[in-house]
């Protein structure tokens, strides 16, 4: 079985500009917050996701897809541009204690097989990581997702995301995604999906210490996410992270949270999230040129 590589995901020019559309119980809040009227249903919820594959993949390296929503639907539709690579989400969200991801295991349903029969390219996990927590079982999951992935031939890629000790200590954001990385950054994985230190705020030169402290933790290549992080930030944060050592991003909310919950979802995706991820590709591109 041939190994898919990261060319597969990546831009002709060899970086990074990755769509997310697997939020799951977070979208649903966010369609909430923007003031849906009555229940938000799953209905609701694949519905714009499915639209927004279909309306930004053009633009998108890869498109990740979560398999509660939307995964089947938008295979189905063949909602994923042909210049796009799709990755599955194999991630289980478990709540707990007020918040929709309290911890986090493999999902089983994913059947890898046929997400590669289906065209997928890549699998993502989603590692929550708390200091007061064991490393061990953290490390062991990852190293089964890697088989699990490469076992079929396909990409892994892992998401660590801090948060804070369940114990309720001191709790330093920035030190966290450091020792995150320190611990994971070479698992073994073919990405890493890494938090933007400073959700992208401060100087520049801050930023970019910021990342540098980050991309020396890192042995394999990475990306950002934007959860976090202000859209209108967010281009600066691309551009500093891959100043810094970075390949590009895995990013959802900088693209289309401003669209959530307003009328003519496609025209808004069109008018509004496209010119985005368009200008964030062109970024990627010219930061990957300076190399």
């Amino acid at each position: 079985m041939t190994q898919y590589t990261l060319k597969e995901i990546a831009r002709p020019s060899g970086g990074f500009a990755m769509l997310a559309v697997d939020q799951r119980e977070a979208m649903r809040m966010m369609f909430a917050a923007a003031g849906a009227k009555g229940p938000v249903t799953d209905q609701h919820l694949t519905d714009f996701k499915v639209n927004a594959a279909k309306t930004l993949s053009p633009f998108a390296s890869a498109v990740l897809v979560d398999q509660q929503f939307c995964y089947h639907q938008i295979v189905e539709q063949q909602a994923v541009a042909k210049n796009c690579a799709m990755i599955v989400a194999a991630d289980a969200f478990i709540p707990g204690n007020g918040i929709p991801v309290d911890s986090v295991i493999i999902d089983k349903n994913v059947d890898a097989q046929k997400a590669r029969l289906d065209g997928a390219k890549a699998l993502k996990l989603l590692v929550l990581w708390r200091s007061d927590e064991d490393p061990q079982q953290r490390l062991h999951m990852v190293r089964e997702f890697n088989q699990l992935c490469h076992s079929h031939g396909l990409l892994s890629i892992i998401e660590p995301v801090v948060r804070p000790p369940r114990r309720g200590d001191k709790f330093d954001r920035e030190q966290a995604i450091v020792d995150a990385a320190k611990e994971l950054g070479n698992c073994g994985a073919d990405l890493y999906k890494g938090e933007m230190p400073l959700f992208g705020k401060g100087a520049q030169s801050e930023l970019l210490l910021a990342a540098q402290k980050l991309n020396e933790q890192i042995s394999m290549p990475w990306v950002i996410l934007s959860s976090g992080v202000d859209e209108k930030l967010f281009p600066r944060a691309v551009r500093v992270a891959m100043q810094a050592g970075a390949s590009g991003f895995l990013a959802g909310r900088a693209v289309w949270s401003s669209v959530v919950g307003l009328p003519d979802t496609e025209l808004m995706l069109s008018d509004v999230s496209a010119p985005k991820l368009q200008r964030l590709g062109e970024i990627v591109d010219e930061m990957m040129a300076r190399r």
